[in-house]
């Protein structure tokens, strides 16, 4: 019979998670089942691309009952790739290994319809620019030594939410800090910690500064800075007092830019670099777009580099609901719907891992992994096939193996 790709269970075992035979094969089966699934992701298109032979009750029990640890799972994973990171590294010999740890948050929208799921809630997305009924979650993204993987994540909700239901209330930049805060960092390793205008608060920063990290981030226009004592708002500063002949010229990664660097006190910040930017040219009446930097020996050119690694977590967002269908789930059991979201980030850098380890001269994707297993599944579809005809057995009970209909 057809079997489960043996990298996937290679990766499986090598982070050793104590688990019995029955839960690895229902993790196996949901791994193999979300990498080769090509539409919706949800647990019975899971278990029919794997022609699991199990009920699927009992997929769902996994999900929601079984006695496994998702946080020993999240441990194992991280070890393992950070393991993978310092061996890069190693090989390298960097003396100054650099890191950038971003974080964000996305939703997993869901129909009105919807009002059995546990924890679904009103909540502000960013990309549609208005409030969605989902489940909202904080991640966080890890990029080094060309490896690009999914960290971690928390689930937000709101404080009006948490008072009505007897829950604890975290913002999320409480669960930005609970991310960076769980990131071990070697004593040599610098570390930018990368995210939007959201998250730039003084707790943030200086959490930051506690563990020994750097903050590269955008900040909103309104944001209060001190040019020579006086506060003022940056984009009234901009307005008012920057000229064409106070900017910098410069490109970065084939975009051309227009900066002018103040650096000082920022609102309830000590001390900081920021970057006020236009893309191609200066435009008085245009708002300009603000990057804060707490490393302030770091030159134009290298701040702009570095803030441009966050886009990676907007791809890995990308990757995770287009193609593993991280947001498609259909459970009613909040339980459930977190280990789904735990066994997502296995499938995430089990995929990154692969990715590492295949590339050669030309450069490969995460999609383009994906596209390889879905083909080396199909070969063995067909190997099977021909083995059981050069063995005479009947069609019927081939396309019945397969679970196919005649």
């Amino acid at each position: 019979m057809v079997t489960f790709n043996q990298s996937i269970v290679k990766f499986l075992l090598a982070l050793g998670l104590q688990i019995s035979k029955p839960q690895r094969r229902h993790i196996l089966s949901f791994m193999h089942g979300i990498i080769l699934c090509d539409g919706r992701k949800t647990v019975s298109q899971i278990r029919r691309m794997t022609n699991d032979y199990r009920d699927l009750s009992c997929m769902t029990r996994f999900l929601n009952e079984s006695p496994w640890c998702p946080n020993r799972a999240t441990r194992r994973r991280i070890q393992f790739m950070m393991k993978q990171v310092k061996r890069a590294r190693a090989k390298k010999g960097d003396d100054r290994p650099l890191t950038f740890f971003i974080v964000d948050d996305s939703q997993c929208k869901k129909d009105r319809s919807t009002k059995r799921m546990e924890r679904l809630d009103d909540h502000f997305s960013h990309s549609d620019g208005k409030t969605v009924w989902s489940h909202c979650v904080v991640t966080a993204h890890v990029v080094s030594e060309e490896y690009s993987f999914a960290f971690d994540f928390r689930p937000y909700f709101r404080e009006s939410y948490c008072q009505e239901h007897g829950l604890p209330f975290k913002s999320k930049v409480d669960l930005a800090i609970e991310l960076i805060q769980s990131f071990q960092a070697d004593d040599d390793e610098q570390v930018y910690v990368l995210t939007d205008s959201w998250y730039p608060s003084k707790k943030l920063i200086d959490a930051c500064n506690q563990k020994g990290f750097h903050v590269i981030s955008a900040v909103r226009s309104n944001r209060k800075m001190y040019p020579k004592g006086i506060g003022i708002k940056a984009n009234a500063f901009a307005s008012q007092y920057i000229e064409a002949s106070d900017l910098r010229s410069v490109t970065v990664e084939g975009h051309d830019y227009k900066v002018y660097t103040y650096e000082g006190p920022l609102s309830d910040i000590e001390n900081a670099k920021v970057l006020l930017s236009w893309e191609k040219r200066f435009d008085v009446s245009q708002t300009p777009f603000c990057i804060l930097c707490t490393d302030t020996s770091l030159n134009v050119v290298t701040i702009l580099r570095y803030y441009n690694a966050r886009w990676h977590i907007e791809t890995g967002y990308r990757y995770f609901k287009d193609l593993l269908g991280f947001d498609q789930y259909q459970m009613l059991s909040y339980k459930g719907i977190q280990r789904f979201w735990c066994i997502q980030f296995l499938v995430y850098n089990f995929l990154e891992y692969q990715r590492k380890q295949s590339e050669c001269d030309v450069p490969m994707t995460i999609g383009d992994v994906v596209r390889r297993i879905r083909k080396n599944h199909l070969g063995q579809l067909v190997v099977y096939a021909y083995e059981q005809g050069l063995d005479q057995r009947p069609l019927a009970k081939v396309l019945e193996s397969l679970k196919l209909s005649a």
